[in-house]
């Protein structure tokens, strides 16, 4: 199974060994149109997103790659009208709530900054997992999660609903669509330290690759 990845090479390292440990075929893309030739789409983690893609201005967005946020609307966007799954880590989740319609909180308080953001290494945090979602399906009702951002989801986008969030603060965790193979998640799961966590990231490419499996999608 081959898994489109829209990003910079330089800074897909660790989706392309997530996605090669389970043995599928990474295709590291900056040109939307190749994920026809895929059975998913990875978005991976990275920067802020511009602001003004969703209605906003500047207040606190920073690391902005303007060309790097349309490419990967623009690959989203084809994925939806494919129905093709769709899995967002961290920067990824977000391009899924903002294509769709979504905001996003453009910088955590301070409490919560310092719980989320990265230091010298991700933080690692309690969560609590929806039931009846496809995250509680794999974790149960709670577990940590590593986090590595200073913004968080705001207004949800068209068919998002959260299933996993920050008890401390509430900041949005994971989300699912309600019709659509389209799952997301505010942490990593791709470099998550077992041991600090106690669980494996690995089991969301897992559930993400039988998505890909039980798919009907059509090219767009």
């Amino acid at each position: 199974m081959k898994i489109a990845i829209v990003g910079r090479t330089a800074d897909t390292f660790n989706y392309v060994k997530y996605v090669r440990s389970f043995a599928f075929t990474p295709l590291v893309t900056l040109e939307p149109e190749e994920i026809c030739s895929c059975s998913a789409l990875l978005l991976p983690g990275g920067g802020d997103i511009t602001p003004a893609f969703f209605g906003e201005q500047n207040h606190g967005s920073r690391n902005i790659d303007t060309e790097l946020d349309i490419l990967q609307l623009q690959a989203f966007d084809l994925a939806v009208r494919a129905g093709m799954p769709v899995l967002g880590i961290c920067k990824g989740m977000q391009i899924i709530n903002v294509g769709l319609g979504g905001s996003v909180l453009q910088d955590l308080g301070p409490c919560a900054a310092k719980r989320h953001r990265y230091d010298n290494g991700d933080r690692y945090h309690g969560t609590l997992i929806k039931r009846d979602s496809w995250l509680h399906a794999l974790y149960g009702d709670k577990t940590a999660v590593n986090s590595a951002h200073h913004q968080a989801l705001a207004r949800l986008g068209r068919g998002l609903a959260s299933v996993q969030r920050c008890p401390e603060d509430g900041c949005i965790e994971a989300v699912a669509h309600s019709s659509l193979p389209i799952i997301g998640v505010q942490w990593h799961p791709e470099r998550i330290d077992p041991e600090r966590a106690g669980m494996d990231g690995g089991r969301v490419l897992d559930y993400f690759s039988s998505l890909c499996a039980g798919a009907a999608f059509r090219n767009p």
